[in-house]
Order: structure tokens, then sequence, then C-alpha cells
């Protein structure tokens, strides 16, 4: 959306002239009482209903490319909201300005305006300010469609980018702002969640950072460990000084406070927090304050995609962090670590909201048919008794002895049945799990693969997500409607059956993809953009005009 600075911008705001001889400054039109103008004579005095102006039939024939601007302009008798001499109207333009302006301290591209000022340059008659006006709605369009739900479409960016961004009706947000405060309106448009609020203020941190030349030298290569001096513990010790996790000091020996603040760095990266300097360690450390930002900006444009009520209660799963979370009221109630998808095009977890309707006790595996054609077709080609624990079920749900089938014969199109493991402790789904039904067949699940909980990084599933702790998790959620949930679900479970069980009170999920996270008392937590989308996104939004940028800058 970049084109045009905002410093030419303003340049262009020069004195023309109005049909009549009406002297017009379209600063003033722009700013109006902020700028100390008193009387401007924008528009014509009322006229008779049915008599149509010069400027009504200019705003109708410039809305008319727009089926919003036109339906509301036609429901407002096509009078002007923006160009016209009173108090309102200044309000409505000095807001929509101060906005424009500050666009880019929110994250936002800096916006094209050379068609409000071709528009501006040209007012020399009713029907060219009619062409303003319309010029200016359409801004304000542009502009609260962007702050509220994100300059970006994510389903084009990335096939993982499943989520329904909560558009707002654009003629309900434009009839609304003229009823409203336009300053409060504007500001209301923004996302409320605290996140928001804290990474606006984090994005600012790091700007001055930038300013002042970023973290200094970068830690060489190597493995740093409690007890080690030399030069590269020099360079660790003065990053963790520059980034806030060490106290200044002299010394060039690894000792135990520079343990500490390894130890801090890596909970807040998303490390194993063994106070060792590592690979791992020393390439987080190494990343830019730019970079850092990327994500930051990122992050503020995935705030406005999920601009909504996320539930009171809701369960909140980051995919880059590897955890599933229950939020009560802004407060973590409960937490495990999770595995998501596979890094792999087909694997790969998506991210979207709904909502956990029940759980499945002793559940059985519904193999699904990509993992059944293309893992297990091919095994049982080989083999026909290769995967044995799968029963395989016909069209009619009959169960098919395997001795008669030769397994060559079908292909991934034609293969005609159904393979489902029966509950058991070895089941791929565990004991138990949490449905939230989507056309994406993902769910929460325990899993009989618990050693793979202990590693740094946890993408290993088909999409779905294991969870470490899972009866602690149905405990958490059944406590709502129980008075003994330890109970409830152990009886369910002793009777190795499949069960379900409904919550009475539906939770929100949300699978989220956030490699920048605010701390709520300050600072940020980071993540490994381990799917590549961020980079992606990044991509897009500096497309747009997005960039980093210094505070003054």
């Amino acid at each position: 959306m970049i084109s045009t600075p905002v410093s030419r911008f303003l340049a262009l705001l020069s004195p023309s002239s109005l049909a009549g001889g009406t002297r017009l400054s379209v600063k003033a039109l722009m700013l109006g009482a902020a700028l100390g103008t008193s009387a401007l004579t924008l528009a014509p005095k009322p006229v008779a209903a049915q008599q149509v102006s010069a400027l009504m039939q200019s705003i109708a024939e410039a809305a008319s490319s727009s089926k919003v601007l036109s339906e509301f302009y036609r429901a407002n008798g096509y009078q002007p909201i923006f160009a016209d001499n009173s108090a309102r109207a200044k309000a409505r333009r000095q807001a929509l300005l101060r906005a424009v302006l500050d666009a880019p301290e929110k994250g936002l591209a800096p916006y094209d305006t050379s068609l409000l000022e071709a528009n501006l340059r040209a007012i020399k008659s009713d029907r060219d300010l009619g062409r303003a006006e319309v010029a200016m709605a359409s801004l304000f369009l542009d502009y609260a469609r962007d702050v509220q739900t994100g300059q970006l479409i994510p389903s084009k960016i990335d096939s993982g980018l499943v989520r329904q961004v909560p558009y707002r009706d654009s003629l309900q947000t434009l009839t609304n702002f003229t009823k409203s405060s336009p300053q409060s309106y504007l500001r209301s448009l923004e996302p409320t969640s605290p996140e928001y609020a804290r990474l606006l203020k984090e994005k600012v941190k790091l700007e001055k950072v930038i300013a002042k030349g970023g973290w200094g030298a970068t830690v060489p290569t190597g493995k740093y460990e409690p007890g080690q001096s030399g030069n590269g513990v020099i360079a660790l010790r003065n990053r963790l000084i520059a980034m806030g996790y060490l106290s200044r000091s002299a010394t060039s020996t690894y000792d135990a406070n520079m343990q500490k603040a390894v130890q801090l760095f890596q909970m807040q990266h998303g490390l194993t927090s063994d106070g060792v300097a590592g690979q791992s360690t020393i390439s987080e450390l190494n990343v830019s304050p730019e970079d850092r930002m990327a994500s930051i900006l990122v992050a503020l444009e995935r705030e406005r995609w999920i601009n909504m009520p996320r539930g009171d209660r809701h369960i909140w799963v980051n995919l880059t962090d590897f955890s599933a979370k229950i939020i009560d009221n802004g407060r973590v109630t409960f937490e495990t670590r999770s595995v998501v998808g596979m890094n792999a095009h087909d694997r790969r977890s998506p991210e979207f909201s709904d909502v956990m309707e029940h759980m499945v006790i002793n559940p059985t595996w519904n193999v699904p048919r990509s993992i059944a054609v293309k893992e297990y077709l091919p095994m049982m080609q080989k083999n026909p008794s290769a995967a044995g624990h799968l029963r395989l079920v016909d069209a009619r749900g009959r169960t098919v002895s395997r001795e008669n089938i030769d397994f060559t014969t079908y292909s991934a199109s034609s293969f005609p049945f159904n393979l489902k493991q029966p509950p058991s402790n070895s089941n791929a789904l565990g004991l138990v799990k949490f449905m939230f039904p989507n056309k994406y067949n993902i769910y929460l699940h325990d899993t009989p693969a618990k050693s793979l909980f202990g590693r740094e990084v946890r993408a290993y599933s088909h999409g779905c997500i294991r969870l470490q702790d899972p009866f602690d998790f149905a405990y958490a959620l059944l406590a709502k409607q129980t008075n003994d949930p330890v109970g409830l679900f152990q009886s369910k479970l002793k009777t190795r059956v499949e069960t379900v069980v409904p919550l009475e009170k539906q939770v929100p999920v949300h699978l989220v993809y956030r490699t920048a996270v605010t701390l709520p008392k300050g600072g940020m937590e980071y993540r490994r953009d381990v799917y590549g989308r961020d980079a992606k996104i990044w991509s897009a939004l500096q497309q747009q005009g997005v960039q980093v940028g210094t505070v003054g800058g």
C-alpha cells in the first residue's frame, strides 16, 4: 500500500479555490479546528429535499464503484460526513488523518493517499469536493479493516493458515463511525487483548534498541560452559548484558551469574534450560533485534486476525511453543507439553479456532484415509500381516479377515477398506481424545509415545496435537461440571469401552502460531519459526510496505 511519503502528502495540502470565489485551505479540510481554522465554506447550504446539488451528484458518482459506499451515501441522502464545515466533520477529518499517519506505529504499512491527493489538488468546485469526500470515506474503510482484522488474507499466504478472520460489516462500521466520537471510535477498532497492547509497548522498546545500534557484537560459534573463560565468554557476557539478562559485570569467567542468565534466556526462547550455551542457544542469542522486530510485527498482524472474544475459559495451543494451556479469565490454570504436526507439507498442524464439545475415553483410532493408503497399504502389499494391530473394515462396517485379500491389487484410490485400532493402552490416540469436530480432522489426544515430550523441538505427529498430561487435562475440563472429575474419568476408563463424555459447557479452542509472545510483567519470549510460516507472513507484510523502524526514524 505504500507510495507517497507522508511528508510529501502534507506538503500537497495547499490552498485551492472553490467555485464562487470561496478560498479553501486543503490542510484545513483535513485538520479543521486542530489548525485553528474557524470558518470554512466547504459544502453548499441545505437544499430542498427534491433538489439534487452538484455536491450530492458528485458524491453519488464517486461512490458508485463501491457497493458499501453507494449504500451508505444513498441512505444518508448523499450528504458529506467529512467535507463540510460542521464541528463533527472537522473532528472526523482530524481523527482519520491522525490515525492514518500513526498507522506504522501499530505495525501497519503507510497508506497510499495518491487518490486523495489528486482529489484535493483538483478542488475547484463542489463536484471536486464530492470526489474528495468519497476518497476520505474510502480511506477510512481501508484503515478500519486493516487495524481491526489485518492487512493480509491468511489463506493466501500459507495453506496451513485456515483461520476464519472475523471481518466486520463495512457499512455498519462506517455508519457507527458517524454516530460516535471519531477518535474514540477509531481506537476501539484495534484489538483489545492485553497481548496486543503489550506487543505495541515492546515494539517501541525494541525500536529504541535498534536506534542505539542493537545488542552489540554476536557471540562466536562454540559451546560455553560454567568455569570457562576467554574471548568467547566475554562476548557472551556482553551480549547477555546488552539484552538485559545479566547485570553489568567485568568477569571473563563463565560464573554462576552468567549461568543463571543463560538459563533464563533459554527458558524464554523455548530451549533446554541447562545453563550451557551450545549451538541452539548461541544461534538464538545472535538473532538481530531487527529480526526480533519482524516477529513482533507478525504477531501484531496475527492478533488482528483473531480480534474476537476468545472465551472466558478457552484452550490455547501455541504450535511453536509445543504447549497447550487452559486459560480462565485471562489466567493460565493448566499447562502441558504438546507434540504437533511434523514439518512436512501434509502433516503441519493448521491454525484455526473451534469449540471443544466432548472427550472420548478409550477411543477407537479410525485411521485417516491419507494415512491408510500412504503408509499402511504399501506395508500390507509387502506383507499382508503388517500392521496387525489394525482391523480391516468394509463399507458396511464389518471386520474383514486379511487371509484371502491380495493387497497388491489395490491402489490408493481403489483401496475399499477402512482401518481401525480398537481401544487399548497401545492405541495411537492413547486413552483419551478431545474433540472439536472440524473438517481438518484435528483434535487433541493422549499418546503411547511419551519419550517425544522430552525433546526440545516436538514436531512429530500427522497434524493432531498430542498432550503429555491428557488425564490432568481431562480432570481440569471436567472440574467445571462435577465435584469428582477424577472419579468420573477413571470410572469410564476402567470399563475399557469407548465412551463419549460431553462437556456441559463447550470450550473454545484456538490453535495459534506465535514466535513472539509477551510476558505479562514486561519482556518477550521468542520461539523458532518451525514451519516457516512467519517468514512468509513477514515477506507479505514487507510487500505491503511494513518496515522495521526506529524511534524517531
